[in-house]
Formats: structure tokens, sequence, C-alpha cells
């Protein structure tokens, strides 16, 4: 099964391909929709209702580490293991991810599967609205695969954690990107989440998921250089992703990995975290 390279990005495949290949045995189609709480749009209810045919459901707040108290950690590496028995994927599956918004919450189930070992996973361009927009097929209720065996091998490079940010924040080792809008950089929009202080990491840059995404679907190479060289980042150094709870972060490191810029390392527990610990340092204002 080949992909046809598209123009934005090595990751992404035209509705048309996926339409095409939809029967192939070895493809597997995930929604992995998700939104913002203020939203009120509930991904999973939106599945049953209508989906890709032959889609299952990955959900990021259940597939997730429990333990830490913050918003759809990634899990330990014998957890997703399990959670992809049950969806029927194996390492030999060819993966395509999309989301009910076009482009937002798919890059994040796009890089989970990275980070446990899958190269051989996607994200539909334009995602569930330009699938529906084209009329192509779609279905309701729960869709279930055949049980699969799923090994799990974490680059546990791609994840940053709290201690390697604050390092990076003083050693300048690496340009630690926040993509939450500018308001909430800023510090002058409430957070979504209570207990999590407004406005930023000190010596962190602002790149909004927004700037990265056109009508649901990514930015040419072209407008990403731009809006990268607008907010200051330097493409040559190393970049840490961040955002609110690590899913538009996710949207950053595809946007850089579009321009040959792929980041070092995405901070999972991003703002979340950092916003809600009094110990830490936060600025405000547009640096």
């Amino acid at each position: 099964m080949s992909k046809p390279a598209t123009a934005t990005s090595r990751w992404l495949i035209s509705t048309d391909w996926l339409a095409e290949h939809l029967r192939d045995p070895a493809l597997v189609v995930v929604d992995g929709s998700w939104y913002l709480p203020a939203e009120n749009r509930d991904g999973f209810e939106e599945y049953l209702a209508a989906h890709i045919p032959g889609a299952v459901f990955f959900d990021i707040d259940e597939i997730a580490d429990h333990s830490r108290g913050l918003p759809h950690m990634l899990p330990p590496p014998h957890v997703f293991e399990l959670h992809m028995a049950r969806l029927g994927i194996s390492n030999a599956s060819k993966v395509v991810v999309y989301d009910g918004a076009g482009l937002f919450s798919a890059p994040r189930v796009w890089w989970t599967f990275r980070i446990f070992g899958m190269e051989n996973v996607f994200i539909l361009d334009g995602g569930f609205p330009k699938w529906k927009a084209e009329k192509k097929p779609v279905e309701a209720g729960m869709f279930t695969r055949e049980p699969a065996h799923f090994t799990a091998a974490m680059n546990e490079g791609m994840v940053a954690d709290l201690e390697l940010v604050k390092k990076t924040l003083v050693d300048r080792s690496a340009q630690v990107v926040d993509s939450r809008s500018a308001e909430r950089f800023r510090g002058e929009a409430p957070e979504p989440r209570s207990g999590v202080r407004k406005g930023h990491m000190p010596g962190s840059l602002n790149l909004p998921s927004s700037k990265l995404v056109e009508n649901g679907a990514l930015a040419s190479p072209q407008k990403i250089t731009v809006a990268v060289t607008e907010a200051g980042i330097d493409p040559s150094q190393p970049v840490i992703t961040s955002c609110g709870s690590g899913v538009s972060a996710a949207i950053l490191w595809l946007a850089l990995d579009s321009i040959g810029k792929e980041p070092q390392a995405l901070y999972d527990g991003s703002w979340s975290e950092w916003g809600a610990n009094e110990e830490l340092p936060v600025a405000t204002g547009p640096k």
C-alpha cells in the first residue's frame, strides 16, 4: 500500500487516497476527536453518530496515565499495548488518524503512535469535515476489530518532562515554543482549567496553532515558515513544543516537521502542569 506524498507534509494523506484504500486489510482508520471543554462537544458521541466506515475511536483521555492528575498524559507502554490490542491495531497496521475539527486532536494521536514506535501512521488531510463535504461514505455506531498484538517501543527522547523544560529555559539548549493563543500566552485570557494560572513560562516563545491551520487543514509550508520567523523562532536550533495540555503542541510539531524542522521533544505536561505549580515562575505580556 503506497502513500502518495502531499505537497504540505509527508505525514498527510488525501481523502481520495483513503477512500480508494478503505478496504485494504492492513489499514486501520482511527477517529481521534477531542475538544476543549469550552466547546461542549463530545468526540465519542459524535463518533457514534457518524464516522468514516471501519474507524475505531481513540480516546486520548482514556488512553492515558491517570496517576498524575494531569489531562491525557502519555500512558505507560504496557497500557498503550493493551488499548491497541483492544482496538485491533498491530505493529504491522497502517494507521490513518482524523478528527472532527479538521486538524486539532489528530496530530496528538499521530504523535502518540510515533512515540510508541509506529512510523506507519498518517493524518487525514482536512479530517472529517473535508470527508463529509465531499459526500464520502459514513457509518454510525461502534465499530470493533479483531483483537491484535502490539509491542510498544517508547521513544522517551521525544517527550520533555518538567525538569528538562526548567533546565532548558535556563541554559537555552532549546527553544520552548508555546502554541496556545496569544491572549492566553500573554495572560489576558482565562485558562480553561481551574487552578491554572494565567501567563506563560518565562523565556518561552509563542506561536499560536491557529496560525498553522487554515480551514481545518495544515497551512502551506510557506505560510508556516513566515509564522515561525514572525514568532522569533530560529529553525536551526532545537525546539520543545508546548501548549495547554499537549494537544495543540502536536500541531506545532507537525507544522515544524513540514518545513523540515522536526522538534526535539514535546512537553507533555505543558501549561496544565507548569501553570498549576505555584512554586514555578509565571510571566505575562508578550515576552
